[in-house]
């Protein structure tokens, strides 16, 4: 039934395999090069408040942290077991348009759907397929005229955030899991919607994918990130999974790595100690990650990003993490304390300037 329902949203929602092509591109106008971009990736949004003062200096070297904790967890080669959670299936939580556009459900409209859009407006829409409830939402970071960060050569971070989110969708439809994407088009979507998605469908796992930028400096391996909610334990813990699983997968591939000196599985609070980013706030009650697994602005690593073999390893270190984290015990690894920043998160995000997609 679940292979079922996935084959519904991907005819809803067109191919789920065919990706972006990365593709060289100067960016929409207006758009800063990744080099300018502030640290942190993701975004907060335009009621978030500034990060606790004051930033210390970045440390000019490796040494200045510890990167690997003194104990990790092994990842398993199995999961024995295996059964996902029951979902329900009363009462719809998203509504996929005929144009593939996932919107959350407020109700009926004749043969038609009240939903909420990617803008965070309302609007009826017409139907190609409901879905009740999802065990994981995947969230490709950006999109649209929101393209994140941009390389040196010109790859837009939405799209390798989309092409990694498809792969990981998946692998884990192929693993008998509900998915739903908040996105599975280039096209712009507000972090409230992007939430309230993750929220009416009563995910189990909200997992937002980015890719990072502007480094402290040289590292002597990968300066994988992810951020995980302040307030939540399963959080917590999945970010240290899909950590410990990224450093696993990506050390075989050569390059010349970057990180933050705090690199690692973290949280960034606001001023007044919450989530600082959008994304993890409004998600509150649904585990939530963001991912920062590689750095775009970093010339190695955004020649490794446009290679199906590192996509493949990042895919499948965080659809490992999420299995892990449905069906073990396991703690994840990478903890550090993160050092106090003020620099303000990428823009975006905010229903400011934002144009719907077409519904079909």
């Amino acid at each position: 039934m679940l292979l079922v329902v996935a084959a519904l949203i991907a005819a809803a929602c067109g191919s789920t395999t065919a990706g972006p092509t990365l593709v060289p591109t100067s960016g929409a106008a207006g758009d800063a090069p990744a080099t300018q971009r502030p640290a942190g990736g993701g975004t907060a949004d335009d009621t978030t408040a500034t990060s606790l003062a004051p930033a210390r200096p970045p440390a000019t070297s490796a040494e200045a942290v510890t990167l690997v904790p003194a104990t990790t967890t092994s990842p398993p080669t199995t999961l024995p077991g295996r059964v996902w959670p029951e979902l329900a299936t009363e009462v719809a939580g998203v509504v996929i348009t005929p144009s593939g556009v996932v919107a959350p459900f407020l109700g009926p409209d004749g043969d038609r759907a009240l939903v909420t859009t990617p803008c965070a407006t309302q609007a009826v829409v017409p139907i190609a397929a409901t879905i009740a409830a999802a065990h994981i939402v995947i969230d490709p970071g950006h999109g649209g005229v929101e393209p994140g960060a941009v390389g040196p050569s010109g790859v837009r971070e939405a799209d390798v955030n989309l092409i990694i989110s498809r792969k990981v969708r998946d692998r884990l439809v192929a693993e008998g899991a509900t998915v739903v994407m908040t996105r599975d088009a280039d096209y712009r979507i507000t972090l409230a919607t992007r939430a309230e998605i993750a929220q009416s469908l009563g995910a189990g796992a909200f997992v937002s994918i980015h890719h990072n930028a502007a480094p402290d400096g040289p590292w002597p391996g990968p300066g994988a990130e992810t951020y995980y909610q302040i307030a939540s334990g399963d959080s917590k813990r999945l970010a240290g999974l899909i950590w410990e699983e990224a450093l696993a997968r990506f050390q075989k591939f050569d390059a010349d790595w970057v990180a933050d000196t705090d690199a690692g599985t973290k949280y960034r609070p606001s001023s007044d100690g919450g989530d600082y980013y959008g994304v993890l706030r409004r998600t509150a009650g649904v585990p939530g990650v963001l991912t920062e697994l590689a750095f775009l602005s970093n010339p190695s690593e955004e020649a490794l990003l446009q290679t199906e073999e590192f996509q493949d390893a990042e895919a499948d270190a965080i659809t490992a993490a999420i299995l892990r984290f449905f069906f073990s015990d396991d703690p994840g690894a990478g903890f550090v304390e993160p050092y106090p920043r003020v620099e303000p998160a990428g823009s975006g995000g905010g229903r400011q300037g934002c144009v719907d997609p077409e519904f079909g």
